[in-house]
């Protein structure tokens, strides 16, 4: 049996399946996607289908994201947690970097809760450790924005597992974000790290950016199902691990719909096995 949610940071029940926001900005999270009233729509219908995970950063859009948060869902419904992102500068659709100054993070974090129209942003996510600047230091910045109620929790976006048990050395982190997927792996020993400290793992690209809805696995166990491969892809995830949190991310409300109907797929054991196995 599936948990349908988990409990972040010990204190904040969110379901499992969020919603992710960065297709709601233009190609590269760059500039507008089409009519915003498309986005606001698509925002409404996730809450009003039962998500209470919204994930968003500054930089998606830039800001425009985040407004888009606001414009359709604030005044925010009880239960609902909006988690965002900061510490990556976007200057054109395929340059960024990671600036992890203390003063930045805080100018970030502080625009971030204008835009979203919040007192306290409850998971405060930081995007990319910056190399140049000590971890201690990142860290401590957001430790000073939690003392000050600007934040209430701290993730991390991006990190191995030896980053991880390093931060967590430094102060509390109740999540972490990394690519992961049915056929991406890669960050299995963070995700071990991650059940076993009770951190949430929300992996982006949980549907290797599309490229899952062509594995044959997937395609025949979907059928099996009455089903698509995304949601089989989706159903994995949630049958891997009790602390995947998936946030798919989309622009249309078919989509969006089809999406969160993974919640419902129940995977066998003998599929989730198969599902598991090395492709060849």
């Amino acid at each position: 049996m599936i948990r349908e949610s988990f409990l972040l940071g010990g204190e904040l029940p969110v379901r499992r399946l969020g919603y992710g926001t960065a297709q709601l900005a233009g190609p590269g999270y760059w500039g507008p996607r089409g009519d915003a009233r498309d986005a606001v729509a698509v925002l409404r219908r996730a809450v009003e289908r039962g998500v209470t995970l919204i994930d968003t950063a500054d930089n998606y859009g830039p800001s425009i994201a985040e407004e888009l948060v606001a414009e359709a869902l604030h005044p925010y419904p009880r239960g609902l947690l909006i988690a965002t992102k900061g510490g990556v500068v976007r200057t054109s659709d395929s340059a960024w970097y990671a600036d992890g100054r203390p003063e930045r993070l805080r100018e970030m974090c502080e625009a971030s809760l204008r835009r979203l129209r919040l007192g306290t942003i409850d998971l405060y996510q930081l995007h990319r450790l910056d190399p140049g600047v000590p971890m201690a230091e990142q860290l401590g910045a957001l430790d000073e924005l939690r003392a000050e109620g600007k934040i209430r929790h701290v993730g991390l976006d991006t990190v191995t597992a030896e980053q991880l048990q390093a931060a967590l050395e430094l102060t509390s982190v109740v999540s972490v974000q990394n690519r992961y997927n049915l056929l991406d792996r890669s960050s299995e020993p963070l995700l071990e790290l991650c059940e076993a400290r009770g951190i949430a793992f929300l992996p982006w690209f949980p549907l290797g950016n599309g490229s899952l809805t062509a594995d044959p696995v997937c395609a025949e166990i979907a059928a099996a199902h009455g089903a698509t491969p995304g949601q089989i892809a989706l159903a994995w995830l949630l049958h891997r691990s009790p602390v995947l949190c998936p946030p798919p991310g989309t622009g249309t409300l078919a989509h969006l719909d089809e999406n969160l109907d993974a919640a419902a797929v129940r995977l066998s054991d003998a599929e989730v096995s198969l599902l598991s196995s090395p492709r060849v």
